[in-house]
């Protein structure tokens, strides 16, 4: 049975609106980006909490006590309408103990590639790319 989802969106005023989650709080998102985050810029937001999620999950399997975790992403946009993205650079910036390069890495790879269902849904032609700040 295939699983679904479901939001809903209201038109407040100007080009800002609110959406939820059935049963969750309200954002608020902003076309104009002048009161609130964008919906392109939620996208990335979205790609990010996904992919933190999973590194976050597998990182406590590999026994690797999180103490931050920071994501920073940056989309690049086609100059032309559509103005998707076409590209997409995730930079981690991580700090626990136990964490190391080979673990953080397998984590991020893991997720990017198998797991996070936000990136699973792009364009296939988006260049997908992270690196990586261990303290």
């Amino acid at each position: 049975m295939a699983r679904t989802a479901e939001v809903t969106t209201r038109w407040l005023r100007e080009l800002q609106f609110e959406g939820n989650g059935i049963g969750r709080s309200p954002i608020l998102v902003d076309g104009d980006s002048k009161a609130a985050t964008s919906p392109v810029e939620l996208l990335l937001l979205a790609a990010g909490a996904c992919t933190a999620t999973d590194v976050v999950i597998i990182l406590q399997k590999q026994r690797v006590k999180l103490e931050a975790m920071e994501i920073t992403l940056r989309g690049t946009r086609r100059e032309t309408e559509p103005r998707r993205y076409t590209a997409i650079a995730f930079h981690f910036d991580i700090r626990g103990e136990g964490v190391d390069d080979v673990k953080v890495r397998r984590a991020i790879d893991l997720s990017l590639e198998k797991y996070c269902s936000v990136v699973a849904s792009l364009a296939p032609d988006i260049a997908i790319s992270y690196d990586v700040a261990i303290a």
